[in-house]
């Protein structure tokens, strides 16, 4: 695990691109509920290979697959749907609720998620055009102290209300649950100390556009401005 140290908002340049080659590498975090997912896609519209933990996730537990496996013998078969597959709504208030069984979840399904998002990094920096936009978003991109993987990294914001209600809305929780999400991360305050540009998405969708343009912008210059190392 390196050690992390706070990082400027853009507006530093670094004379090189990223240890990735031609290609930069994009790092998107945030919250629960802030609009990684909508800033994500809004940047493969625009242009960008992008590629996404929470599918990494589903991806590496296969029915039959040796990770399910593994999660069934720590967690029961209550974190099993009727058909074998994993039921994500049920394991996750599970670990939600308890920082061990958390801890445990991560140990298991870690390791192969960044395998996963390793390889298509590689796949895409070696298969796609010289100055390719390559975004990756990941929750936990600082508490996996994943920055040294990323020439820029983006935060994606909320207010602490904006968030819960997102998540009720969304996924049914109440408040307390949503609250045991967004604990079980990072603040949003210090994700934003660490982040090398900032979208604060509490307006509209046409809101969020111009600041994903005005991002866009800021990665496709001939010369982008990023963060020292």
């Amino acid at each position: 695990m390196e050690s992390l140290q706070p990082r400027s908002l853009v507006g530093q340049s670094n004379s090189t691109r990223s240890k990735y080659g031609g290609s930069m590498v994009v790092g998107i975090t945030g919250g629960p509920g802030t609009g990684k997912s909508e800033v994500t896609e809004r940047l493969r519209r625009r242009g960008a290979i992008v590629f996404s933990a929470d599918e990494a996730s589903r991806a590496v537990v296969p029915q039959g697959g040796r990770l399910l496996e593994e999660i069934t013998a720590a967690f029961g078969s209550g974190v099993l749907a009727r058909d074998g597959s994993l039921d994500r709504t049920a394991l996750g208030l599970r670990i939600f609720a308890d920082s061990g069984a958390r801890a445990r979840l991560n140990e298991i399904m870690h390791p192969a998620i960044l395998r996963l998002l390793g390889a298509q990094i590689e796949a895409a920096k070696a298969d796609m055009p010289e100055g390719s936009i390559i975004a990756v978003e990941i929750p936990l991109l600082f508490e996996a102290s994943l920055t040294s993987w990323f020439e820029l990294v983006v935060v994606v914001g909320a207010s602490e209300a904006t968030q819960i209600a997102r998540l009720a809305a969304r996924n049914g929780l109440d408040e307390d649950e949503a609250r045991r999400r967004l604990d079980s991360q990072w603040p949003i305050a210090k994700k934003v100390e660490w982040a090398d540009f900032v979208i604060w998405n509490e307006g509209s969708l046409s809101e969020l556009d111009r600041a994903v343009d005005r991002l866009w912008e800021q990665l496709t210059q001939s010369e982008p401005n990023r963060r020292r190392n």
